[in-house]
């Protein structure tokens, strides 16, 4: 039986990926940690972690059954976990179809025995990995938005010192009204 390391998320546009990689070149030194590839930078809503087949079919059938409505997620905030040594881009006010989408989640991957973070939900991007030493953040009055419109399952591998990821399968939400 064939395992994969899997985890639903928000895909950003190529063009916001883009963007956000300028400003993180403009505003973090090149040691200042590792960063993200423009293709994987993503928002992390549940992570069910390395799954068998079975597991994976069950997830998906799971999350099929969502029904969330479509939102705008702004990316006004930035923070450094030093102990992770995560620097990050989220939103200062998450909006509440993003943290029930996210809770959804969540709550089915444990119902299949897929072990969730005890960690509150804390939608973000992570820019750098590796990010150990204090690192002075920009100033505040930066802002992207962008309309989120479909959630995705995707697998996650390592393979000649890069990580990739894989789109298995992605679900519309529902578009408000008059959309």
């Amino acid at each position: 039986m064939t395992t994969q390391r899997l985890f639903f998320a928000l895909e950003l546009p190529a063009m916001l990926q883009q963007q956000l990689v300028q400003w993180r070149a403009d505003n973090f030194a090149a040691d200042a940690g590792i960063p993200v590839a423009a293709a994987n930078l993503h928002l992390t809503l549940a992570f069910p972690g390395t799954v068998n087949d079975k597991t994976c079919e069950q997830l998906q059938q799971l999350a099929a059954r969502i029904a969330q409505p479509a939102f705008t997620l702004d990316l006004d905030d930035a923070g450094h976990w030093l102990r992770p040594g995560i620097v990050w881009l989220g939103c200062q006010r998450a909006p509440r179809s993003l943290l029930q989408l996210a809770g959804l989640l969540r709550a089915q991957a444990a119902r299949l025995g897929c072990g969730q973070s005890a960690q509150p939900f804390h939608p973000h991007i992570t820019l750098l990995r590796h990010a150990t030493q204090g690192i002075a953040l920009p100033p505040r009055g930066f802002h992207w938005r962008t309309r989120i419109t479909h959630f995705a399952l995707l697998s996650s591998s390592f393979y000649r010192g890069r990580t990739r990821y894989n789109v298995l399968t992605r679900w519309p939400l529902i578009p408000a009204t008059g959309a």
